[in-house]
Parts: structure tokens; C-alpha cells; sequence
């Protein structure tokens, strides 16, 4: 073909230059292989969790966040009525004359597992063995009625929460099955004493000095004074739930 100004360019020159402008779209010679599909629920690159604690009110992780592991945690869900919610403010206001940093929870449960890594590819073995395991489980009650003080293992965030007083044994035997399928899977099994809670409230570090003592006595007083208090803190479980990642498994009591 005839190029501007009339130089006209032989086949092989022409060849030569489809083939570069082929390479550069390409950056090779070879056609791109197309990337790999994440796995389902995997986060998209923009999204992915990042370890910058002030990202996430302060809090820091119990283990670095890697792509492919899954956080992982088995509990009772609690859905919480108006009158609960009214005695979380009741407490929460006064606690936090003593500690002003303190945040209500967002969600509450009653935990049957420590926060363990599931693989991908685990997630649906572990939670087929959970499924078997407390098929033949009831419903049950229990009473989370005594203000007490936590942190977690590393010390680095506090917690306020309602400790069961009656109700440990049906929880027990709840805690052995999850045991049984952490075991299945040479993950972590849970506090071998453990004080069965529900949290209401936290704050960043170790602050249980400023709560326990006459706060924690104050906080116990505000409870027992609380008009619904033995009704509502007598509570029947009639779910438990699994959450790994961002997919929820719900295992419900007969």
C-alpha cells in the first residue's frame, strides 16, 4: 500500500509492523490469558479488608487478614426488644461517667466458639458437621442477669456484659458439639471455663480497672432495679447461628 508522501511499503514491512502493533495491545506476542475468577464472596480488590485499625474504631486484630482465610464464629443470636435496649442506655450512660469511650454493640449474641480461620474450601465441610451434630438439639432458656467485666485475649479491647446464671448446662453440652467439629478440623476449641455472656458495650484497651469495682456494682444495681428485668433477661435461644466471612449459617433448635 501507498504511505503519506508516496512511499509505498512492501508485504513484509507491513507484516513486520501488524505484528508490533498486535504485541503492543497485547504486551506480548501471545494473546492474554484472561485473570482468575476470586473465589465466591471474595472481596473485590477495592474492597479488601484492610489491617489500619482506624478504619475500624480503633479495634485491632486477633490475626492478620489474608485473602482466601475466612474469620469464623459460632453463637446464639439475641434480637433485642425495646425494654432491653432501654436498660443497655440506663447502663451504658452510667458507665460511661467512668469510661466516656464506650460504644453499645451493634448486634448481640451469646458466643459457643473462640474466632477461628476457616480455609474457603472448609467452610461448607465445617458447617455440614455443625449441621449434624446439633440436629437433635431443643430450644432452651437460660438467665443472663449479672453485669460483669471482659477483655479479650490480648488485652486490647474491654467489654461490659450480662453473664448467664442459670441455663450453663444445656450450654455446655452446645459448646461440646462445636468442640467436636473445631477438633474435626485442628482449629482452636473453646475456653475450657468458659463465663457464658451476652456483650453490650466496649471500648478500645484495657480499661476493666476503671469498670470493676464500684461501677461494676452500680451497673449490677441499675439491673436489678429494672422493672422487667427478671422477664427480659430470661431468654429462650432457638437458633444457633455460624458466620464466616460475609455468609451466614443459621442451625435452628427443635
Amino acid at each position: 500500500r501507498r504511505e503519506p508522501g508516496g512511499r509505498e511499503e512492501g508485504r513484509e514491512g507491513s507484516e513486520r509492523r501488524a505484528g508490533a502493533q498486535r504485541r503492543e495491545r497485547s504486551g506480548s506476542g501471545r494473546p492474554r490469558l484472561p485473570a482468575p475468577a476470586g473465589l465466591p464472596g471474595d472481596p473485590d480488590p477495592e474492597e479488601a479488608v484492610s489491617d489500619d485499625s482506624s478504619r475500624h474504631g480503633g479495634r485491632v486484630r486477633c490475626f492478620p487478614h489474608e485473602r482466601g482465610n475466612w474469620a469464623t464464629h459460632v453463637y446464639l443470636p439475641y434480637t433485642a426488644q425495646e425494654e432491653f435496649l432501654e436498660l443497655l442506655e440506663l447502663l451504658l450512660s452510667h458507665a460511661r461517667t467512668y469510661v466516656p469511650s464506650l460504644a453499645a454493640m451493634e448486634e448481640f449474641h451469646l458466643s459457643l466458639s473462640q474466632c477461628v480461620v476457616l480455609r474457603y474450601h472448609w467452610i461448607q465441610p465445617f458447617v455440614r458437621s455443625l449441621r449434624e451434630r446439633l440436629a437433635a438439639f431443643h430450644r432452651f432458656f437460660c438467665v443472663a442477669d449479672q453485669v460483669k467485666v471482659y477483655t479479650n485475649q490480648n488485652k486490647t479491647r474491654t467489654f461490659i456484659g450480662l453473664e448467664v446464671s442459670a441455663g450453663h448446662f444445656q450450654l455446655l453440652e452446645l459448646v461440646s458439639e462445636v468442640d467436636g467439629v473445631l477438633e474435626e478440623f485442628d482449629l482452636p476449641t473453646f475456653y475450657k471455663d468458659p463465663s457464658f455472656h451476652i456483650s453490650l458495650a466496649w471500648c478500645v484497651g484495657d480499661l476493666s480497672g476503671r469498670l470493676e469495682g464500684q461501677c461494676l456494682q452500680e451497673l449490677q444495681d441499675i439491673v436489678d432495679r429494672f422493672e422487667e428485668s427478671a422477664f427480659l433477661l430470661r431468654i429462650q435461644w432457638e437458633q444457633i447461628r455460624c458466620k464466616s466471612g460475609n455468609k451466614y449459617f443459621s442451625f435452628p433448635l427443635r
